[in-house]
C-alpha cells in the first residue's frame, strides 16, 4: 500500500497548489476528504489511524475560536467598527492607517479569516460612500489581517497547529513574533500608501485635505447597526477566558469547548446562530489533511526518504526555512505546508517553531492564494462590485511579503 499512499498524497497536494482537480468543480476540502476516504476505503489507512492521525486539540481551539467570533458577528461589532474606522475624518492615509491597526489587533484573537469575511463588505460600502477606490483598502484588510495573526497562537490555523505540535507558550510566542508582526503592518502602510493605485486617490482628495466633503459625509453617516451590549460583553468575557487558557492551562483543547458550551446556553442567540458562521469547510479540510499527511508519517520509508530531503535542504536554516515557506504558502497554501512540514519533518525546536509560524503566515500575503484570508477578501469585495485581479494584488501583495520576510528573517537570527 505504500505506492497508494504515496500516490494519494501527491494527488491531494496537487490538488491544494491548483486549488481543484482539472475538469471537475472539486475544491481543496472535497480533494482532502476524497483522498481521507480513498486510504480508509482500500485499507491503506485503518479506522484507528486516521483517528490518531487527526488533532482533536488543533480542531477544538479553532472550532471555539469560529463560535467566539460568531458572537462578535452577532453583536453587530463588525459593522460597528467598521463604520467606526471609515467615518473617520481623515484623509485617505489616514483611514489606510485605520483599517490596517484594526485588522491586524482583531486578527490576533480572533483568527485571520473571520476577521477578514466581517469585515471586509463593511470597508467597502464605507470606502465608496467616501468617494474612494477600495482596491487599495481591501489588499490592506488581508494583509494587515495575515500580518496581525502572526503575533498570537489563536492568530491564524497553521499557528495553532504549531502550538499544539511544540505545546508553546502563549506569553513565549507572543515575545518571539510580535515584533515581526507589527513590523510587517509598518511594511503594509508604507508600501501600500506609496502605491500608484493609493497616490491617485490622495492627490484625487484635492484641496481639502483631510476634510470629507458634505455629500460624502452624508452617505458615511448612514445608520448602522446598534451594538448589542449584553452579547458583546458575553464574547468579550469569552475572549478573556481562551487567552487565559491558554496561558495558565495545559489541556487547551476541552477548557476551549467548555468556552462554546457557555456560549451556547443562550437566552438570545439560537444554537443555529451561534454555530451558523462556523466554517465547517475548513473543519474538513484540517480532517482530510490530517488523515493523508498522517498516513505518510506512519509509512517508515517514505517518511524517512522526505525527512532526509529537508535536512539535505538544511531546513532548520532560518534563510531555507523562509525560502520554503514562501514558495510552499504560494503554491500548495500555508496550512498544508505546516502540516507536512510538522508531520514529516526533522525534530523541531521552540525558536524554529515560532520562525515557521511567523515565515508561513507572512508568506501568505504574496498572491491572493497564498492565504484564504485573501481569497475570502477578493470574493467579498467581488460580491461587492469590487474585482481585484491577480496582477491587482500582486503588486502590492509581492513587495509587502519579500520586505516583511528580510525583516523577519533578522529578528529571527537576532533572537536565535
Amino acid at each position: 500500500m505504500n505506492w497508494l499512499i504515496a500516490v494519494v498524497f501527491v494527488l491531494v497536494y496537487i490538488g491544494m497548489a491548483l486549488g481543484r482537480w482539472p475538469w471537475l468543480a472539486i475544491n481543496r476540502t472535497g480533494i482532502a476528504v476524497f483522498g481521507a476516504v480513498i486510504l480508509l476505503i482500500s485499507g491503506a489507512v485503518d479506522r484507528d489511524g486516521a483517528l490518531a492521525s487527526i488533532d482533536f486539540a488543533t480542531l477544538a481551539v479553532l472550532l471555539t475560536l469560529m463560535v467566539l467570533s460568531s458572537q462578535y458577528a452577532a453583536s453587530g461589532f463588525f459593522d460597528w467598527i467598521g463604520h467606526r474606522i471609515t467615518a473617520l475624518k481623515c484623509g485617505p492615509g489616514g483611514l489606510l492607517a485605520g483599517v490596517i491597526v484594526m485588522c491586524g489587533v482583531l486578527s490576533a484573537f480572533l483568527t485571520n479569516d473571520v476577521v477578514v469575511w466581517a469585515v471586509t463588505p463593511v470597508l467597502i460600502t464605507g470606502v465608496i460612500a467616501r468617494g474612494l477606490d477600495p482596491k487599495p483598502y481591501v489588499i490592506a484588510v488581508a494583509c494587515a489581517a495575515n500580518a496581525g495573526s502572526a503575533a498570537t497562537l489563536i492568530g491564524n490555523p497553521q499557528n495553532l497547529m504549531i502550538a499544539e505540535f511544540g505545546n508553546l507558550d502563549f506569553i513565549g510566542f507572543v515575545l518571539a513574533c510580535a515584533v515581526p508582526a507589527l513590523l510587517a503592518l509598518g511594511v503594509v502602510y508604507v508600501v501600500i500608501l506609496r502605491s500608484p493605485m493609493m497616490r491617485g486617490q490622495t492627490h484625487a482628495a484635492g484641496a481639502g485635505g483631510n476634510a470629507i466633503s458634505n455629500a460624502n459625509a452624508r452617505s458615511v453617516d448612514q445608520p448602522v447597526r446598534p451594538l448589542d451590549k449584553t452579547i458583546l460583553t458575553k464574547a468579550v468575557l469569552a475572549t478573556i477566558a481562551v487567552i487565559a487558557i491558554f496561558v495558565f492551562v495545559e489541556d487547551r483543547a476541552l477548557w476551549s469547548l467548555l468556552v462554546v458550551g457557555a456560549l451556547l446556553l443562550s437566552r438570545r442567540l439560537s444554537t443555529d446562530q451561534v454555530l451558523g458562521r462556523v466554517d465547517w469547510h475548513l473543519l474538513a479540510l484540517f480532517c482530510g489533511l490530517f488523515i493523508v499527511t498522517g498516513a505518510m508519517a506512519q509509512n517508515d520509508v517514505i517518511a524517512s526518504l522526505f525527512r532526509d530531503v529537508l535536512i539535505t535542504l538544511q531546513i532548520h536554516h532560518p534563510g531555507v526555512l523562509a525560502g520554503v515557506s514562501l514558495a510552499g504558502s504560494n503554491t500548495i497554501g500555508n496550512v498544508p505546508l505546516v502540516m507536512m512540514l510538522l508531520s514529516l519533518g526533522p525534530e523541531w525546536s521552540t525558536e524554529m517553531l515560532h520562525a515557521l509560524a511567523i515565515f508561513s503566515t507572512l508568506s501568505g500575503n504574496f498572491l491572493i492564494v497564498g492565504s484564504v484570508a485573501n481569497i475570502i477578501a477578493v470574493e467579498q469585495a467581488a460580491k461587492a462590485g469590487t474585482v481585484i485581479s491577480f496582477i491587482d494584488y500582486a503588486r502590492l501583495g509581492v513587495p509587502v511579503t519579500l520586505i516583511s520576510l528580510a525583516l523577519s528573517l533578522g529578528w529571527v537570527i537576532l533572537i536565535s
